[in-house]
C-alpha cells in the first residue's frame, strides 16, 4: 500500500507551547483579567484590564481608580473575599465610578486560585467585564418595544375613550336642554352620570400610562413576601366586604428582594381581580417558593374561573367584568412587568372551580434577601 502523502511543513513545525496559547486568547478577550497573589499583589494582568483600570499592581489601586457605587463591598474588598472564603463570587450590574470614564456597568466574578488539597488559596482571579453599552442598549429596545405597544393600542385607545366620552357629552347636552326649558330636577342626575364617565377615562388614562412607562420605578429594595403581604393588607378590608378569606403560605422565608414598587402592583391586581371573581365569598391563597431558579408567586382562587380563551385575558382592554367595572389592563400591565424581569405569567382553570396564576421570576433578576421585616 502506497503510503499517505506528507503534508509540508506537518512534521517540521511544532505546536506552540500550551502557556503561549493561554496568554494569546486571554490577551484577546474582551473580559479584564487580573490574577492577585495571597498578598494582593497583581501577578499578571491583560489588555482587557488595563484599558479598565489602567496598570495596578496591587488591589488596592482598584479603590484609587474608582469607586463602586451602592456595593457594600469595592472590587478590592472583593478579591478579599475570595481570598479568606475561597468562594467564587458574583456582582452583575456593579456601576463603577472613575474620573476618567464617569460611570461604567460591570458584571464582576471572582474566582479562587486553589493549592493542592490542605494548602489553602494561593490567590484570586478578577474577571471584569464592562456591559455599559449593552445595558444602555437592552434599555433603548426595551422602550423602543414598549413605545411600539403604546402605538398598537392607540386605536383600541380612542375606541376606549370614545364611549365615556359620547356618554358624556350626550348628557351635558341633557343638562342644558332642561335648563333650558325650566326643568331643574334632572341636572343633578345627568351631571352624575357625566362625572362617572369623566372617572372612567381616568382610570383608563391613568392605567394606560403605567403600562407605558419605561422609567424604573425606583431602588428600594422590598423582600418579596414582604411585597405580598403588603399587598394583602392594603386589599383586606374589600376582601372583608366581599366574604373573601385571603390566606399566604411562605415555603421559603429566605427570599430574594426586587427593587422598585411594581411587584406590589402586580399583587395588588391580582388581588383584586380574584375578589372580584368571587362575589358571594371564596378563598384565595397565595403561595411563594424558590423553584430551581425562580421565584414562584402562585394566586389560587374559587372564583368563577376564566374565560375559553385563556390567551386573551392578558390582551390590552381585554375584561369579562361588567361594564364600567374595569378598563382591561391590569393583567397587561402584570405581564408587562414581570416580562421586564425576563419572567413570565400564566393562568390556568382550577378544578372543580376558580383560577390560578402563577407567576415565575428568575433569580438573576433578584436582588441578594435583604431580610424580612420583623
Amino acid at each position: 500500500m502506497a503510503e499517505p502523502p506528507e503534508i509540508a511543513g506537518s512534521a517540521s513545525v511544532p505546536p506552540p507551547p500550551l502557556g503561549d496559547v493561554a496568554e494569546l486568547v486571554l490577551q484577546q478577550l474582551r473580559r479584564g483579567i487580573l490574577v492577585f497573589d495571597s498578598r494582593l499583589q497583581v501577578i499578571y494582568h491583560n489588555k482587557a484590564a488595563e484599558a479598565l483600570f489602567g496598570v495596578v499592581e496591587t488591589a488596592a489601586d482598584l479603590a484609587r481608580v474608582g469607586s463602586a457605587r451602592a456595593e457594600p463591598l469595592d472590587l478590592a474588598a472583593n478579591v478579599e473575599t475570595v481570598l479568606e472564603s475561597g468562594q467564587t463570587i458574583r456582582r452583575d450590574g456593579l456601576v463603577f465610578v472613575t474620573e476618567r470614564d464617569g460611570e461604567r456597568l460591570l458584571d464582576v466574578v471572582g474566582l479562587p486560585l486553589a493549592a493542592a488539597e490542605g494548602q489553602g488559596v494561593l490567590g484570586a482571579i478578577l474577571a471584569v467585564e464592562d456591559v455599559t453599552h449593552r445595558a444602555g442598549l437592552e434599555r433603548r429596545v426595551a422602550v423602543s418595544e414598549r413605545l411600539a405597544a403604546v402605538g398598537k393600542l392607540s386605536a383600541r385607545v380612542a375606541h376606549e375613550l370614545n364611549n365615556p366620552l359620547d356618554g358624556i357629552l350626550r348628557y351635558i347636552n341633557l343638562a342644558i336642554r332642561v335648563l333650558d326649558s325650566g326643568a331643574s330636577d334632572k341636572v343633578v342626575g345627568y351631571l352624575e352620570e357625566s362625572r362617572k364617565g369623566l372617572m372612567r377615562m381616568a382610570q383608563i388614562i391613568s392605567e394606560l400610562l403605567e403600562f407605558s412607562r419605561s422609567s424604573a420605578a425606583g431602588f428600594d429594595e422590598t423582600n418579596i413576601n414582604d411585597t405580598v403581604d403588603e399587598a394583602v393588607r392594603a386589599l383586606q378590608e374589600q376582601a372583608d366586604r366581599a366574604g373573601v378569606i385571603v390566606a399566604a403560605v411562605y415555603r421559603d422565608e429566605k427570599m430574594p428582594s426586587l427593587r422598585g414598587t411594581m411587584l406590589f402592583q402586580v399583587c395588588c391586581n391580582l388581588i383584586k381581580n380574584a375578589i372580584d371573581a368571587m362575589p358571594e365569598t371564596g378563598r384565595l391563597t397565595i403561595t411563594t417558593a424558590v423553584v430551581d431558579r425562580d421565584v414562584v408567586l402562585r394566586f389560587e382562587d374559587t372564583g368563577v374561573g376564566l374565560p375559553d380563551d385563556v390567551g386573551a385575558i392578558f390582551e390590552p382592554f381585554f375584561t369579562t367584568k361588567l361594564p364600567g367595572k374595569g378598563t382591561g389592563l391590569g393583567l397587561a400591565i402584570c405581564k408587562d412587568y414581570v416580562e421586564r424581569l425576563h419572567g413570565r405569567i400564566t393562568a390556568e382553570r382550577r378544578e372543580p372551580q376558580g383560577a390560578i396564576f402563577t407567576l415565575y421570576i428568575p433569580l438573576a433578576s433578584c436582588v441578594p434577601d435583604s431580610g424580612r421585616k420583623k
